[in-house]
């Protein structure tokens, strides 16, 4: 009886020390991390966020077509061959985190968080080609790379969290992530405010976003610009932008609880698409693009909403390369 209450105990033991060591962080693998998963390495003090699924996009026909089309494939080529990554085959996330939102200038923080397959040594290599020499700095057992000269009073910094992540971003941002990344802070799920905002948000999208607004910060700018006082009554802002049947579709939505006001901001907004309309007498496309642009409003939010076929966004992108000057479309 001894014995296997023993057996019994060994096993409860191991039991708990499997539990422990999966509380330490495991990092997003690159081919099989979710956006939920690259979410769980920004800061719970992240006021807004960014999802990009970045392989999604490259695998979508129009950058099929704008890679096969490119007037400099060796460009792209000699890309791959210095970085070691080809986009459409290991780039997979891009999360971007805005802290302090609703603090001061020096509270204002931002993340970038690339989920990738790349080789670090040839990465690096290619960095300090571009930018010169790098300061390194020991943070929790990771190296913060630094350009080894700046003016700025926040300097951009970057690390390799793991061979499938990279941060990007302040240098108080990049260290956040580091500590949310092995358990010394609480990551974004926490904020109660922007998890229950993220719960409105389009996520099967290629593209979304979900951003709390700072009391008082459209205010603010309302006191410099009046026209945008009809905006001061915003609490927060959903997005996404998706590719489907040859179109993009956007959606914006500005969350505010005045019902009134929300009618008054889209009859602006369609006021400023009636100006725009305009041009559309010289530039069909222009007009065909703002008929696809509908904004609406309801109790609780206005919303942009648009549906934009392929054609018209490479008819207009065609037209503003034509109107380019000459130097700049000179190798």
């Amino acid at each position: 009886m001894k014995k296997f209450a023993a057996i019994g105990l060994a096993i409860l033991f191991a039991f708990f020390f499997l539990l422990s060591c999966s509380n330490k962080s495991i990092a997003p693998k690159a081919g099989s991390a979710k956006a939920e998963d690259m979410l769980s390495l920004l800061p719970k003090e992240a006021g807004g966020v960014i999802v990009v699924d970045a392989q999604r996009i490259m695998k979508t026909d129009m950058v099929e077509k704008a890679i096969k089309e490119n007037e400099n494939p060796k460009k792209y080529q000699e890309f791959i061959q210095e970085t070691g990554i080809d986009p459409q085959k290991d780039l997979y996330f891009f999360v971007a985190g805005m802290t302090g939102l609703a603090g001061g200038e020096k509270a204002q923080e931002g993340v970038v968080i690339v989920n990738l397959k790349y080789n670090k040594d040839q990465l690096l290599a290619m960095v300090k080609k571009e930018r010169g020499e790098l300061t390194e700095a020991d943070y929790n057992g990771i190296k913060i790379y630094q350009a080894a000269q700046t003016d700025e009073k926040k300097p951009f910094s970057g690390a390799f969290l793991d061979d499938s992540n990279i941060i990007l971003g302040t240098d108080a941002a990049v260290k956040k992530v580091i500590d949310v990344s092995q358990k010394k802070a609480e990551n974004i799920w926490k904020n109660e405010p922007l998890s229950a905002l993220m719960k409105g948000t389009n996520k099967a999208a290629m593209v979304w976003g979900a951003f709390e607004v700072p009391a008082g910060a459209l205010q603010q700018a309302a006191s410099h610009n009046p026209m945008l006082n009809i905006f001061a009554d915003i609490k927060s802002i959903l997005l996404s932008f998706d590719y489907k049947d040859n179109s993009l579709l956007a959606e914006i939505k500005a969350m505010s609880p005045d019902e009134k006001k929300n009618k008054e901001m889209a009859d602006a907004l369609n006021g400023f698409k009636a100006l725009g309309a305009g041009a559309a007498s010289k530039e069909p496309q222009v007009g065909e693009l703002l008929n696809r642009i509908e904004i609406t409003a309801a109790p609780d939010f206005v919303k942009i909403s648009a549906n934009i076929p392929e054609d018209i966004i490479k008819s207009l992108s065609e037209k503003m390369k034509g109107q380019k000057p000459q130097t700049e479309n000179e190798n």
